[in-house]
């Protein structure tokens, strides 16, 4: 269960790592500051540079987090954040697939984060090694979803409504 846990945790947290490097720093491919700040502003997030930022540091900071396996939920709950907030301001008008732009893989990282903060980092984290297992486990890890979940609500409470005719991935 260890190494599955392990693998799991490498895979989702390296993987939204990547897609918050492109908002960050415009590597594999990203828009970088620039390109991201529009993307926020057409999807009605002022100022866009900063939304830009925020969810860049909550997806690539979450994402080594929890592949590490440090800080238990954090870094689980960071990205579950972001993702809420993705799936509700931009990807829910276009449906489900991913294809079209839609819920498919914002909701597939939210889910994999959640679980991975539920079960806690297992044995080969930097938590298990330095013994900061204190917040694993479902009490903390519901704690840490709920207040991701929340601060995504209110991120899209501020949100300035816009038509996007084609959204990008955020």
């Amino acid at each position: 269960m260890d190494v599955t846990l392990l693998i799991a945790r490498v895979i989702v947290g390296l993987g939204i790592a990547a897609h918050g490097s492109q908002k960050l720093f415009g590597w594999l491919g990203g828009g970088g500051p620039t390109g991201s700040r529009g993307l926020f502003e057409r999807a009605g997030f002022e100022p866009g540079s900063f939304f830009a930022t925020i969810a860049g540091l909550a997806e690539f900071g979450g994402g080594l987090l929890l592949a590490l396996g440090l800080l238990g939920p954090v870094g689980p709950a960071m990205i579950v954040s972001v993702m809420i907030t993705a799936m509700l301001s931009v990807h829910a008008p276009n449906g489900f697939f991913n294809s079209h732009h839609g819920i498919e893989l914002p909701l597939v990282y939210a889910v994999n984060a959640s679980v991975l903060a539920m079960t806690g980092p297992g044995r080969y984290s930097v938590d298990s090694a330095i013994h900061l297992l204190w917040m694993s486990g479902a009490y903390g890890a519901s704690i840490a979803l709920v207040i991701g979940a929340a601060l995504a609500l209110f991120a899209v409470g501020l949100r300035k409504p816009r038509e996007v005719s084609r959204p990008a991935h955020v």
